[in-house]
């Protein structure tokens, strides 16, 4: 009951408390954004989200406006050069990550779930699928968030993203909730680019 009525009532309510509440931080990161580079506040990126079907999500934009479109970072030849300067406090704090508030009010995402893959990251989706993890909404955050973050190799995230879909539980919300806070204070696991690429692709991405 709880992962198909439950969960959905309490993430509706959370976010929409946390955009209520977060308001004039979101006001004063906007005026940031906007003050330090030219371009938009909000960035949409195509993303892959309940049984592979896709939708767009909403970050606030940590990058100029000429960087290459639907590339990963790790791809890029330099990303610090890409990156703004409130960009790089928006990423190390993962206050970017604060308009998905929005995607979870329509119902696109969680606050707890797997992190949304981008649309062609295939060796991500190809790896959840043998564990059921493109399933179920995305998150906000979630086990592999508070497990190693972008430390974490495709294979051993993936296999963590498919645990958690087999025991969503109230619990286990509690568990990634509290976690994903501790981490964020302490930047776990954070590394410039996000996803780790399978062993044989190379570097981070």
């Amino acid at each position: 009951m709880y992962k198909f009525y439950v969960k959905r009532y309490i993430d509706f309510l959370l976010s929409l408390a946390g955009i209520i509440l977060l308001s004039p931080l979101l006001l004063i990161l906007c005026l940031a954004i906007k003050l330090d580079t030219k371009g938009p506040v909000v960035f949409r990126q195509k993303r892959v989200g309940r049984d592979k079907s896709h939708f767009d999500i909403y970050k606030f934009r940590t990058m100029r406006i000429d960087t290459p479109k639907e590339m990963p970072t790790h791809l890029l030849e330099n990303p610090d050069y890409f990156i703004t300067r409130v960009g790089k406090f928006l990423r190390k704090t993962s206050l970017d990550e604060l308009p998905q508030l929005f995607n979870i009010i329509k119902g696109n995402m969680a606050v707890i779930g797997p992190r949304p893959a981008l649309w062609n990251q295939y060796d991500l989706i190809e790896e959840r699928d043998k564990y059921g993890a493109n399933n179920i909404r995305p998150g906000l955050t979630g086990l592999a968030q508070i497990s190693g973050r972008d430390e974490l190799e495709i294979p051993i995230k993936a296999k963590l993203d498919g645990s958690y879909a087999q025991q969503i539980s109230f619990i286990m919300d509690i568990k990634c909730f509290f976690g994903t806070i501790t981490a964020v204070f302490k930047s776990d696991g954070v590394v410039e680019g996000g996803t780790g690429m399978l062993k044989n692709e190379g570097d981070k991405e």
